[in-house]
C-alpha cells in the first residue's frame, strides 16, 4: 500500500481541519495503530476506578471518553466503507451524547472497553489497507458534509489525539 494521501480542500469539512492538521505527512496506519498503545498507557495510569470520573461536572468521564473513541472509530469506518463502495445515499450524522448515555460505558469493566477499542481499531486498519487505493479520494456526503475516503481515516486519528490529549491534561 502507497502512502495515504493528504486529503485535499473540499474533501472534509471545516470543522475537522485540526484533526487533519495533527495527523499532516504521518502514516496513518501506524498511527492509528500507534494510539492503541498509547490509549493503554493512559489508561493504565487512571485505572478503573479514576476512569469513572470526570473532569468537570457535565464532563464525560474516562470510561465514557473510550467508548466514544470507539464508537467514533465504527461510525466513521462505516462511512468510510460505504464512500469506497460508491454509496450515493447521504450518510446521517449521529448524536454523541446519546451514544454515550445509551452506551452505559462506566458499568463496564476497563479492560473490555480497551478491548473493544484495540480490537475495533485493528479492524478499521484492516478496512484501511483493503480499500482499494484508486478509492481513497472518492467523495460522499456525511452529515450534510462531503468528505472522502482518505479524509475519514485521517479524521479518525486526530479525533482520537485530540482525546489522547484531553485525557492526559485533564484526567491524569
Amino acid at each position: 500500500m502507497n502512502e495515504l494521501l493528504l486529503p485535499q480542500t473540499g474533501e472534509y469539512g471545516a470543522y475537522y481541519e485540526n484533526y487533519i492538521s495533527w495527523v499532516k505527512g504521518k502514516d496513518i496506519p501506524e498511527v492509528l495503530i500507534a494510539q492503541i498503545q498509547e490509549t493503554r498507557n493512559i489508561y493504565d495510569q487512571l485505572g478503573d476506578r479514576k476512569s469513572n470520573l470526570s473532569y468537570a461536572e457535565g464532563k464525560w468521564s474516562a470510561k465514557e471518553v473510550l467508548g466514544h473513541m470507539t464508537d467514533t472509530d465504527r461510525v466513521m469506518a462505516y462511512r468510510a466503507l460505504s464512500i469506497a463502495r460508491g454509496e450515493k445515499a447521504s450518510l446521517p450524522g449521529y448524536d454523541q451524547d446519546a451514544y454515550v448515555i445509551s452506551g452505559k460505558f462506566n458499568e463496564v469493566p476497563l479492560g473490555r472497553l480497551l478491548e473493544e477499542f484495540e480490537l475495533s481499531r485493528f479492524a478499521l486498519v484492516s478496512l484501511l489497507k483493503n480499500i482499494p487505493e484508486e478509492y481513497y479520494a472518492n467523495l460522499g456526503t456525511a452529515n450534510n458534509t462531503t468528505v472522502s475516503v482518505r479524509a475519514l481515516f485521517h479524521i479518525i486519528a486526530g479525533h482520537t489525539i485530540h482525546h489522547l490529549n484531553v485525557l492526559k491534561e485533564r484526567y491524569l
